[in-house]
């Protein structure tokens, strides 16, 4: 069980890590001219935009600046330290502590 678990834990901090990354090179791209038309573009448009779209509705931008890229990689790292609290009480749950 424990072996399930922990490997469970290294698969979706790996993805967020993923998706993370995803992100800061989307927003990256922001400074290339003509970048998000790019077939590359595209596809990180389709994998990025529904999850910036969400904060972009909450958050307006400051000036002509879109703070919703830092504030979606600050929830996910968030989200990631949650999901190493919550593995952290399975376990002891798990293993009787």
């Amino acid at each position: 069980m424990f072996t399930i678990i922990s490997g469970l834990y290294v698969i979706l901090t790996k993805l967020i890590q993923i998706y993370s990354t995803l992100l800061v090179i989307y927003i990256l791209m922001s400074w290339l001219p003509g970048a998000y038309q790019s077939k590359f573009g595209q596809i990180l448009t389709r994998i990025c935009e529904p999850y910036l779209g969400f904060f972009r509705r909450i958050i307006p931008p400051i000036g002509m600046i879109s703070v919703s890229g830092i504030v979606g990689i600050f929830v996910l790292n968030l989200a990631q330290r949650g999901l190493y609290s919550l593995f952290q009480i399975i376990l002891r749950l798990l293993m009787g502590f």
